[in-house]
């Protein structure tokens, strides 16, 4: 919540400057640092930044205070109030991967995802995974797919509601697999999770954290990870490239950033910051199905990588018919 267990080994690569990366960072905070969560206390985001709260302010000698700021789609109230902070390092935001999807749900976005932020780092990757119904008579991936195309349209998939993560990971499955079924939309993971269950839906594609439990108890089936690594928590669960399906990679993550110009000896020692509060956190994290990934050094290879998150999931969800409102 070990099979591969170095893949959780390598340390969060934070963003930091070229040429501050083993500096001592000149940028200290003289008051606490607000940290905007857009999304609601107990959710994933909500959880793994109060994981790391307590370290963070430690490493920067100011405690963290933590505002969950909810509302509108994909977070979008918290999201705007920092992209209109001053940039001074005082306000931070830790969002999930709905940052990249928000553009494709909204028409009129009040900040830009992109151009408005700075990449302070990804704390981590909760991958999802495709679990059946128990009396869905498939026992691995490649005989699921057979099933998909033998019945094209006569098998549902469960989603948390339009334009969520597993709304998404279904279209992700749907387009990599070249197969067809129907998208049910629920109100929220909760509920479409209790449809496969039911049985009113043969599959979903929840992230790891919230499919543990019931993947567990044997009341879903796993099939695989959508991560080109194995799960910790669920160690004998193939990846989609092991289970021959390598383009169906879909995963939750969860960006550190900051507004747009802010300082590079900010951003460098916020970096620094979280970098130390991984370490010190990582079983817990592990616990989480949260998984570390080296990649991201610097503020640009942390907004490139939003920027391309954001490209795919337009795509996916204007091919899927889902239009901004």
């Amino acid at each position: 919540m070990l099979n591969r267990r170095a893949a959780l080994a390598a340390p969060l690569a934070l963003a930091v400057t070229p040429g501050l990366a083993h500096a001592q960072p000149a940028w200290r905070p003289d008051r606490p640092i607000r940290v905007i969560v857009p999304h609601g206390p107990g959710g994933g985001t909500d959880v793994v930044t109060r994981v790391l709260a307590e370290a963070v302010g430690n490493a920067l000698g100011q405690p963290l205070v933590i505002e969950n700021r909810t509302g509108g789609a994909a977070g979008l109230i918290g999201t705007d109030l920092v992209a209109k902070s001053a940039p001074d390092g005082y306000t931070l935001l830790v969002n999930s991967s709905a940052h990249a999807i928000a553009p494709a749900l909204v028409s009129r976005m009040p900040y830009d995802a992109f151009a408005d932020f700075a990449g302070v780092g990804i704390i981590g990757f909760a991958p999802h995974v495709l679990v059946v119904n128990p009396n869905v008579p498939a026992q691995n991936l490649q005989e699921f797919l057979a099933l998909l195309r033998a019945n094209p349209g006569r098998y549902n998939l469960a989603a948390g509601g339009i334009g969520s993560s597993i709304h998404l990971a279904g279209e992700i499955l749907r387009a990599s697999a070249n197969v067809q079924f129907q998208i049910v939309q629920y109100r929220g993971g909760g509920p479409s999770m209790l449809a496969v269950l039911g049985g009113e839906a043969q599959m979903s594609t929840p992230d790891i954290p919230a499919a543990f439990a019931v993947v567990r108890a044997g009341s879903a089936r796993p099939l695989v990870i959508a991560a080109a690594t194995r799960s910790p928590v669920l160690p004998d669960v193939p990846t989609s490239a092991e289970a021959g399906l390598p383009g169906f990679i879909a995963e939750i993550w969860f960006p550190v950033l900051v507004p747009a110009r802010t300082p590079p000896a900010i951003v460098a020692a916020l970096s620094a910051a979280f970098q130390t509060a991984i370490q010190q956190n990582q079983r817990r994290l592990t616990e989480l199905a949260v998984q570390m990934r080296p990649g991201f050094t610097t503020s640009e290879q942390v907004m490139g990588f939003i920027r391309t998150e954001m490209e795919r999931s337009v795509t996916l969800l204007r091919a899927a018919g889902v239009q901004p409102e």
